[in-house]
């Protein structure tokens, strides 16, 4: 599905991805994985801290196709089998929620990320949208990769 932005600051997305629940999660609660797909495409990280627990902290370069590294610092609000939420203390400042609900072998996946500054939004939601898809589209590759399974 397309991301939905609204004028105060909100990105939506939703997906169903033909994967249970424990898997999706797995997929946020496993370093590992998360390393893999997290960000847009062409992008890599590295992890520096990750504590994957209610107030645990986040620490990772994100390292784009050019080989510019955006250093990024976050905080685990809530990381529940169902809803994991994620505090970005670096600007832009945001949080994101995302909430996983079991429909039969399937998960559907809401994806909500909340910009402290709508002008901020405004003004990098060309590539919030895109990107918000593209790490989705990278969840569900690794999540079908034979390796995954």
């Amino acid at each position: 599905m397309a991301t939905d932005t609204r004028a105060d600051g909100v990105f939506e997305t939703s997906r169903l991805l033909p994967f249970k629940v424990s898997e999706v999660f797995a997929a946020f609660a496993q370093a590992e994985q998360l390393a893999q797909w997290w960000g847009p495409d062409g992008f890599t990280n590295v992890f520096e801290v990750f504590e994957f627990r209610p107030q645990g902290r986040w620490t990772f370069v994100m390292i784009g196709p050019d080989g510019q590294r955006y250093p990024n610092q976050n905080l685990f609000v809530e990381t529940s089998p169902d809803k994991v939420v994620i505090r970005h203390l670096s600007l832009p400042l945001f949080t994101l929620t995302v909430s996983m609900v079991e429909q039969g072998s399937q998960t559907h996946l809401q994806w909500c990320q909340i910009l402290d500054e709508p002008t901020v939004a405004t003004h990098f939601a060309h590539i919030i949208e895109p990107s918000n898809e593209q790490n989705l589209n990278r969840l569900h590759r690794l999540l079908a990769a034979p390796a995954a399974q």
